[in-house]
């Protein structure tokens, strides 16, 4: 579909959200000539913020607070979001009755004009997606075979949206995107991929959508499969050779012609790029790693990468430095929605860590989680619906007669009370919840916003 294709169309946007994707698809069609109707199941007053940004846009209806199987019958293109599943009710009625579904991230890949490079895993894809970004756009060589103009970073990381920034993409620039395993169910629907793609790693993650760890994984996939192999410019498929999945596809890959396909681990960065990478543990090294695997592609030379590292920005809630006081530092990584992603937060630091965890319950398993905080935290502060489970899982890891002090807090104000209490100086704080956030908070950017609020209320400092 192209945006001409829009016009004059009865387009019904699915899930409007709280995140963006609903808002940055409505205004788009809108301004490209359909009729726009969102529909979504949460009210009006849930949504305030996301219709306070479509506020006077022409040509817009809102039929909030449930889904009307008339409006999809009176579409012509439906946009579902990416939480909506694919078998979801309505949207089967939809194909019955032949109508055109897409997604935001279908009709970007359909009208972006410029390479695309994709990063997805279970962790570390957005800290890898701004890492390759800067490396592309300040590591970048005079000449070489792949230039290209500007650098755009976006998907699913919180940057601008996808479909905002269309008009001003070109056809020599390169787009990073962050893409999650629902936006590349969606690609997979149009059999959409992007030119250069990496895994960081797979864990289980999303279970209450996937329901195995084995459908994550084949949604994780797509990005590789449907690539496009073309013997002017072949698919590049980079994969985290010390991650058991990725260095099986590495190996899986690698036979079939059209494709370069490259291995990275943490090791790859040497010691001279190290000493200017602000990002602690080895985690980072190997998001770095990943980065730079790419960045090499188009042509960015080791020094350069060195020399660009200095002045690349931590991303927020990703073990995000809030600030120190009294010789305690407190660490903001709200991004960790898994167990996988916290034990990579303990393993960052070698310091004595307080750790606040729980939180909405995905069905994940809490075992590896229990025993990580039992061997290597000071204390474990515990809040959210998952805060007994996680102290059953660190009571299960313990080993011999070693304990971890374990306290359950009502709120998250509560939970950094107990942990001021508890901490001295040379103490790490750390927010890596473990779980999402949905159970207190409306995502994990305001769960950290107001970790962030309450720890600079503590005093001066930080």
């Amino acid at each position: 579909m192209d945006r001409a294709g829009l016009v004059g169309k009865r387009l019904l946007v699915m899930g409007l959200g709280r995140f963006g994707g609903g808002v940055d698809v409505a205004r788009f069609t809108v301004n490209a000539g359909a009729h726009v109707i969102v529909t979504d199941r949460a009210g009006r007053e849930q949504l305030r913020e996301s219709v306070e940004q479509l506020r006077g846009l022409p040509n817009v209806e809102f039929h909030l607070g449930r889904h009307d199987p008339d409006d999809f019958l009176a579409a012509d293109v439906i946009v579902a979001n990416p939480a909506v599943r694919a078998d979801h009710e309505f949207l089967q009625l939809a194909r019955r009755s032949g109508k055109q579904i897409t997604s935001q991230i279908g009709l970007f890949f359909q009208m972006c004009p410029a390479m695309i490079v994709g990063i997805t895993g279970a962790n570390g894809k957005s800290t890898t997606a701004a890492l390759t970004a800067h490396l592309l756009e300040k590591a970048r060589p005079q000449t070489h075979r792949l230039g290209y103009e500007r650098v755009w970073l976006s998907g699913n990381i919180g940057h601008r949206p996808l479909l905002a920034s269309l008009d001003d993409i070109a056809a020599g620039d390169i787009a990073v995107l962050e893409l999650s395993s629902f936006q590349l169910e969606q690609l997979a629907e149009i059999r959409a991929a992007p030119q250069v793609s990496l895994l960081t790693n797979l864990t289980p993650n999303h279970l209450d959508r996937h329901g195995t760890f084995e459908a994550y994984c084949a949604a994780k996939e797509n990005i590789f499969r449907w690539q496009p192999r073309r013997a002017d410019t072949p698919a590049v498929s980079v994969f985290n050779t010390e991650d058991a999945i990725g260095s099986r596809w590495l190996e899986a890959y690698r036979e079939q012609p059209g494709r370069i396909c490259i291995g990275f681990s943490a090791d790859d960065v040497g010691a001279a790029i190290r000493t200017g990478f602000p990002l602690p543990g080895r985690a980072n090294l190997s998001n770095l790693a990943g980065a730079m695997a790419i960045a090499r592609q188009f042509g960015a030379e080791d020094r350069a990468i060195a020399e660009a590292l200095p002045s690349f920005q931590a991303l927020a809630h990703r073990l995000e430095w809030v600030g120190t006081a009294n010789g305690v530092r407190w660490y903001n990584d709200s991004v960790a929605t898994t167990p996988q992603s916290a034990i990579v937060a303990l393993e960052a630091f070698e310091e004595p860590k307080i750790i606040i965890a729980g939180g909405y319950d995905k069905g994940l398993p809490l075992d590896e989680l229990g025993e990580t905080i039992a061997s290597r935290a000071k204390a474990a502060i515990l809040i959210g619906q998952t805060a007994g489970k996680i102290a059953d899982a660190i009571a299960a890891g313990a080993s011999g007669d070693s304990t971890v002090p374990v306290a359950l807090a009502d709120s998250l104000e509560q939970a950094v009370a107990l942990a001021h209490q508890l901490a001295v100086a040379g103490d790490v704080v750390l927010l890596s919840p473990a779980c999402a956030s949905y159970d207190m908070f409306d995502n994990f950017q305001q769960r950290g916003r107001v970790f962030v609020e309450l720890v600079r209320e503590l005093g001066a400092g930080l």
